[in-house]
């Protein structure tokens, strides 16, 4: 859990919550979490799951290396993303296909514009 730490962090507060919330949720003090956000600490595989979920994202998103660190912080970005993923493939591709075509329109909207 490499980026544990930073992304937990960032997610946090991103959300608006202070380490005393997910510290109340593990039954720990708020200076555990600031250690799992200092890399002082790791957490166990059980209390990564409790804090990604009241955080709004995922283990696999709290530890990946991934450069695009803020792809996931938009909770409300992820939630729709979840939904999406939860439907029927035939579904799923009809809506990523009117998402492909307004991201289309509104790049070509921005190039008008220079």
């Amino acid at each position: 859990m490499i980026k544990f730490g930073k992304k937990h962090c960032e997610c946090r507060e991103a959300k608006g919550l202070s380490q005393k919330k997910p510290a109340k949720l593990l039954n720990t003090s708020y200076s555990v979490i600031g250690n799992y956000e200092r890399y002082e600490m790791l957490p166990s595989t059980e209390a990564a799951k409790k804090i990604a979920k009241l955080i709004d994202t995922t283990v696999d998103n709290l530890q990946s290396e991934t450069d695009q660190e803020n792809i996931l912080k938009d909770t409300e970005m992820l939630k729709r993303l979840n939904e999406i993923e939860k439907m029927d493939k035939e579904d799923k591709n009809h809506i990523l296909y009117t998402i492909d075509g307004l991201i289309k329109s509104v790049k070509l909207k921005n190039i008008a514009a220079l």
